[in-house]
């Protein structure tokens, strides 16, 4: 994968442009949501981009963050690294073909009422897994018009946006009243929007020189990511749309009201675009993790083979068929599910920077984010966030009140699924691992 699609892939991977920000709006305002969008880079996605520059440049292998964690503090590490990550992505998976299915009722709501929305979902999921099929350069390579396809009538948003600002000088709504926990749900939203961008380094051995091309494309994204949520709203503020109602699949409308229907059709066939597009690019990523922790021992060795074109196509399948299953699990997809532990997974890969400084003084890293105090300090922002994130959605139920699971909370239902990787790791990976640890230890 060369370097204009590792940006692409990346930015699949994290964003798919402003199609999930609109519920931030509703709770924030223009000028706080602005404001949202452009401080969290600095405390988020930089950070995290430097760390994935730093290691993923250092050791470019496939399974990415797993290896990172596994070499910097042992299998057993390593082994929670990778489960935490696919059992997130259980819960993130439904997300992306929910919103393709969201975008395609726009055209037509009976084309996707009743059984009808749960097969174009399966259909996302399939034609996705055979898409992967090709291997990681095509998927990056048609990444590339994707983005490029999703974001033209953004574009032409934005310039119309200004122009009707410039023009007519409508009155602009900057604020509005906004409750806390309304403000509190624009806020985990956003940094739910900017999430994943460790996912690009699973594919590191199948990308082009990755130590130059890791940590430029990670900070390119970062502003690509920033630019394509705030141009939007900004353009919209200055053309005199209202925030009132404004909520997930409502940019067509707005598209509409400032450039006329095509454009509104532009934008909705933008939405299906992002939401095949994001999972394709982390079907390619996430697949890479179990072929990773079965070379070490840890899954069964089935998911190591490859096909001519280098893809893990056992994984791809198994994945695939876990994913279709979840499309359809009771309850919501909530933000605290994925936060806690896609944010444990995150912060174990800080942890991994950090003890590799000490540990492998010596190994060669193209790209070295600072020195050691400022290596360690890159993990507060972060930290705090999570920390935040978690604390906001403490009352989170999951869904279903009529069920068994719905008064249960989101987050004790989180921590219940991430403590599972220990026991797990002890009765299937152990002994293989200590083999290897004496194996590595000899060697």
């Amino acid at each position: 994968m060369r370097f204009l699609p590792l940006i692409a892939a990346t930015f699949f991977m994290v964003s798919g442009g402003p199609y999930a920000i609109e519920d931030i709006l509703g709770g924030a305002g223009f000028a706080r949501a602005i404001v949202i969008l452009l401080v969290l880079p600095f405390l988020w996605s930089l950070p995290t981009a430097l760390m994935i520059g730093e290691l993923a440049s250092a050791l470019p292998a496939d399974g990415g963050f797993y290896i990172w964690v596994r070499r910097a503090m042992g299998p057993f590490w390593g082994y929670q690294e990778g489960w935490l990550s696919l059992s997130a992505s259980i819960f993130d998976m439904a997300i992306y073909p929910a919103i393709f299915v969201l975008y395609l009722g726009k055209f037509n709501p009976a084309l996707t009422a009743g059984w009808h929305g749960y097969a174009f979902s399966l259909a996302v999921v399939a034609v996705c897994c055979v898409w992967n099929l090709r291997g990681a350069p095509a998927v990056g390579e048609d990444s590339v018009w994707l983005s490029a396809l999703l974001l033209a009538p953004f574009a032409v948003f934005v310039l119309l946006g200004i122009w009707h600002g410039v023009a007519q000088h409508p009155a602009v709504q900057w604020s509005q009243p906004a409750s806390e926990s309304a403000l509190s749900t624009a806020i985990l939203v956003a940094l739910w929007n900017y999430m994943g961008w460790d996912n690009a380094s699973t594919v590191a051995q199948e990308v082009e020189n990755p130590q130059r091309n890791y940590p430029r494309a990670m900070m390119l994204s970062t502003i690509v990511v920033a630019v394509s949520y705030v141009l939007p709203l900004l353009a919209m503020a200055l053309s005199g749309l209202s925030v009132d109602s404004f909520s997930t699949g409502d940019w067509m409308t707005a598209a509409a009201s400032i450039g006329g229907p095509l454009l509104g059709i532009a934008v909705v066939v933008g939405g299906m675009i992002t939401g095949v597009g994001m999972f394709n690019a982390l079907v390619m990523s996430y697949t890479r993790l179990p072929m990773a922790m079965a070379e070490d021992g840890m899954l069964p060795v089935v998911f190591t083979r490859r096909n001519r074109r280098g893809v893990p196509w056992v994984s791809v399948l198994v994945c695939g068929l876990a994913w279709a299953l979840a499309l359809k699990l009771p309850f919501e997809r909530l933000i605290s599910i994925d936060l806690i532990l896609y944010g444990s997974s995150l912060l174990l890969e800080f942890v991994a920077l950090v003890v590799l400084r000490f540990r492998e003084p010596q190994l060669e890293r193209p790209f070295k984010a600072g020195n050691l105090a400022f290596a360690c300090a890159l993990s507060v922002g972060p930290t705090a966030l999570i920390a935040y994130a978690l604390w906001a959605s403490r009352s989170d139920k999951l869904m279903h009140s009529n069920s068994a699971l719905g008064a249960v909370p989101a987050l004790l239902f989180a921590v219940c699924v991430g403590l599972l990787g220990p026991v797990l790791y002890w009765f299937t990976a152990a002994p293989r691992a200590r083999r290897l640890a004496a194996a590595q230890a000899t060697d």
